[in-house]
């Protein structure tokens, strides 16, 4: 394959020049040459296989000792990153830090995409990382006080407060304050009329993470008369906010009837084979009986986690 003017793609030209270099140790200096030719050619990462670390990933010290004089902002965006790359001790100085980030740090620019990095990671604990950098960012203490404030918002407050209550709410509820108490927070707007409103609620079910939400998200797929929702509530099973890939897997049996479902529309049931394939990592065809074969089949397995890759 060559690039419009007529050279090789630039990872191909990587390879050319190497076979050259061994054919040309070969006529001039015989095996031995050919040996470290050929050994050259392999240090080349290939894309595939298993993650190949580029270091110890650990937070250094140089990394830890100047973080005492660099500002809000620039730890968050530090640790956060280094998080998201699995450094060990990047978790544990967010841990330790984001209590004096409150009102101190924006999820603006850098930061923001960062977050957007984190929030969407294979390993929920570097999600679990954004959330506290999130809430940190929107001066929200982790706190029951501040569940209390939010709750009549939430419930009946103008739509732009309302719905970043109810997002607000789903992560503390999420850190560890009340999270039944913010699953029926969050339970109380699944059938508001106002669309952005069921939204919300639903995007923070996936985020309140436990596993009383997931009946309700299963409802909100089947029912609700929003095709956006139906999609946000599909994704939330399959892949987005805080459930686990075990919690996950006992929303499977009930996707296999929605797929044998004729009352659901085209997109939905196309949906519900995605979420499928996303939850077992399991390629199939859109089609109920190849699923309900493997599901019921006695080697039936379930692909392995595949964790973020530097």
């Amino acid at each position: 394959m060559m690039t419009p003017d007529g050279t090789p793609p630039s990872g191909n030209r990587r390879w050319v020049v190497a076979v050259m270099a061994v054919l040309a140790a070969t006529l001039l200096f015989g095996r031995g040459a050919v040996r470290a030719a050929i050994e050259e050619v392999a240090q080349f990462i290939s894309l595939h296989g298993k993650p190949e670390p580029a270091s110890a990933n650990v937070l250094s010290e140089h990394e830890t000792e100047g973080l005492d004089s660099m500002p809000p902002q620039g730890q968050a965006e530090l640790l956060l990153e280094r998080s998201i790359n699995h450094f060990d001790g990047a978790n544990d100085q967010i841990e330790a830090r984001v209590g004096a980030w409150p009102g101190h740090i924006e999820l603006t620019g850098r930061l923001n995409s960062l977050f957007m990095t984190a929030i969407n990671s294979s390993d929920l604990r570097v999600r679990a990382a954004a959330l506290e950098v999130d809430l940190a960012a929107r001066n929200r203490e982790v706190s029951a006080a501040t569940m209390d404030r939010l709750e009549p918002e939430a419930r009946s407050g103008e739509q732009a407060s309302r719905v970043s209550a109810l997002w607000d709410i789903a992560m503390l509820g999420n850190r560890g304050v009340e999270p039944q108490r913010a699953a029926q927070i969050l339970l109380a707007s699944i059938h508001d009329d106002n669309v952005e409103v069921r939204h919300w609620a639903v995007e923070g079910l996936a985020h309140l993470g436990t596993d009383e939400t997931i009946e309700p998200l299963l409802q909100i797929f089947h029912d609700d008369p929003s095709p956006m929702i139906r999609e946000r509530a599909a994704c939330s099973l399959a892949q987005s906010g805080m459930l686990s890939e075990s919690q996950r897997r006992t929303a499977v049996p009930r996707l296999l009837d929605y797929a044998e479902d004729a009352s659901l529309d085209a997109d939905t049931r196309t949906w519900v084979f995605q979420a499928l394939r996303d939850i077992t990592g399991k390629t199939l065809p859109h089609e109920a009986a190849a699923w309900r074969d493997w599901y019921g089949s006695s080697d039936r397995q379930w692909s392995p986690v595949t964790r973020d890759r530097l």
